[in-house]
């Protein structure tokens, strides 16, 4: 309950606009099993390594607006809320072969595909990697370690020159709390989308298992 009594407390409008700022998704950071949280990628340091260079906030937002408007896990989202997430991400353009992601660390931020195509890579004991599948435009990467601060679980290799919208933790804990009603309604739509991921891969499991 922890996350939608903050939600709630910060839809309380008494005239001031003194709420308090959610630290609801950056503290989970400080509460992971990791050793420092200067082991932390954040998307700063991410950008940096890759070369990512800004893309026009309004660019940007019009095509993150137009892919969800087609996206049925965003159906929560009313139009409405879709322009004021928009302002919480930032959006840059990435060149080919760029790992927006690294198996095996613990990063802040989550990726949605506005153009291009990643591929989605798992290291293997022995060395190489394993692909696991390719995605495109309106795919999201690396949500699931943005809610629960946990190790990322693959790479994520961009294929071609790509375009990229970036929300960080520190901004979906502002989010909370200058908008929690669109906030609590995108965090459903990443719930929904997780949910079906899972299910998909419980079912991969079980079709490769003994007598499935």
């Amino acid at each position: 309950m922890k996350l939608f009594d903050k939600l709630r407390a910060g839809s309380r409008k008494d005239g001031v606009d003194d709420a308090p700022e959610s630290q609801f998704f950056t503290t989970g950071f400080h509460d992971a099993e990791v050793s420092s949280l200067d082991s932390v990628v954040d998307w700063s340091q991410r950008s940096a390594e890759i070369g990512a260079t800004k893309l026009s906030r309004s660019t940007g937002g019009q095509r993150l607006f137009e892919l969800w408007q087609q996206d049925k896990y965003m159906a929560g989202l009313t139009s409405a809320d879709l322009e004021r997430c928009v302002k919480y991400f930032h959006f840059y353009t990435v060149k080919a072969n760029a790992d927006l992601i690294a198996q095996g660390e613990t990063g802040s931020f989550m990726v949605v595909l506005l153009r291009g195509a990643v591929a989605v890579d798992r290291m293997q004991p022995w060395g190489d990697r394993l692909r696991l599948t390719e995605v495109r435009a309106g795919s999201l990467l690396g949500e699931m370690s943005l809610v629960d601060a946990a190790p990322r679980w693959s790479y994520c290799t961009t294929l071609t020159d790509s375009e990229i919208a970036v929300l960080e933790a520190s901004d979906l804990d502002r989010m909370i709390a200058q908008d929690p009603a669109a906030a609590c309604r995108l965090i459903g739509s990443l719930a929904r989308r997780l949910s079906l991921r899972l299910r998909k891969l419980s079912a991969r499991v079980a079709a490769t298992s003994p007598g499935g």
